[in-house]
């Protein structure tokens, strides 16, 4: 059976970016999370937009691992990513859509040039047809999204979460896969999102997983 992530080139990528990202990362968070200014949405905040759009912010590989095995166990043929950064993540999704035998990646980053950095990440590993790249906000780049959808992961800025999930409701499949990231990250911004999966009426089903940054499973049950 085929595992695209034991391949020397995507392994070696990969290894590489999550090296990239420990050298950098840790100042870069700690200075924005020392901005927060409580009451304005993060993605409105331009000095923590400035300073996130010079950080990795990647999945750690134990988790990039769970959503390769999430993707390839729910026989992921259609994915939407939001948050793309520089393509760490995709990756991951893009190995179990090609090695489930899929379509594709769809991801979105409002950032330029992470588009641009992610983009020659993807190449690099030989998964550009299984991944389109959207550049812009999220509430414009799918709001064409064409179903059913398998999986959706959400690891862009948190207090979105749950606008972006409405709108790709509509494209979802009944069983349909949600995984949010970041959960331990501002906190506040994450209630909204996660008061609206754990109310069964909405139509899912969900747990939290102690991994990384905490993470939330839900499954579309209607």
């Amino acid at each position: 059976m085929i595992n695209s992530l034991n391949d020397p080139t995507v392994n070696a990528v990969l290894q590489r970016l999550h090296a990239a990202a420990e050298a950098n990362d840790p100042p870069l968070l700690s200075e924005a999370h020392r901005k927060t200014q409580h009451g304005l949405p993060l993605h409105a905040d331009s000095e923590i937009a400035a300073l996130l759009g010079e950080a990795y912010i990647p999945v750690p590989p134990d988790v990039g691992m769970l959503l390769y095995l999430l993707a390839r166990g729910a026989g992921s043929n259609r994915v939407v990513e939001f948050g793309t950064s520089f393509g760490i993540s995709t990756i991951y999704l893009a190995a179990a859509v090609r090695d489930h035998g899929g379509q594709r990646v769809i991801s979105t980053e409002i950032n330029p040039r992470k588009v641009e950095r992610a983009r020659r990440n993807i190449e690099e590993t030989g998964f550009t047809e299984y991944v389109e790249i959207r550049e812009g906000d999220a509430l414009e780049t799918l709001r064409a999204v064409n179903g059913p959808l398998d999986l959706v992961f959400l690891d862009g800025w948190k207090d979105l979460y749950l606008p972006v999930l409405k709108l790709l409701e509509p494209a979802l499949r009944r069983e349909a896969l949600i995984v949010a990231d970041d959960l331990d990250m501002y906190r506040e911004a994450h209630k909204p999102f996660l008061e609206f999966i754990r109310n069964p009426s909405n139509g899912y089903a969900s747990l939290e997983i102690p991994i990384g940054d905490r993470l939330a499973l839900a499954v579309r049950t209607v």
